[in-house]
């Protein structure tokens, strides 16, 4: 298991129109679904949220066909977010 101080980092999240985005991903933890490799922590710009300080962590990551994904848990040092299949991808998401 990804000790909490272990989890990667989101170290760029282009998605402009995200309500956790301010300057980045201000989010605790993110969520990479299974369809997509899309983020499921997006929500739309007319909701704010996050802790104010763009610190976001992958917590969870449900591609299992992921090069970096072990136990359903992020091995990636860092990730980014952006536009792809979706409005919010995981772009850094590679098939094994």
């Amino acid at each position: 298991m990804t000790q909490m101080m272990n989890m990667p980092r989101v170290q760029t999240c282009t998605v402009t129109d995200c309500g956790y985005n301010h300057d980045g991903c201000t989010a605790f933890a993110i969520t990479i679904g299974d369809v997509n490799a899309e983020c499921d922590t997006f929500v739309g710009s007319g909701l704010s949220g996050g802790m104010g300080v763009a610190t976001a962590q992958v917590g969870a990551c449900k591609r299992a066909d992921c090069t970096y994904n072990k136990n359903l848990e992020c091995q990636a040092p860092a990730i980014t977010v952006g536009a792809s299949a979706d409005r919010a991808d995981c772009l850094t998401y590679q098939n094994a």
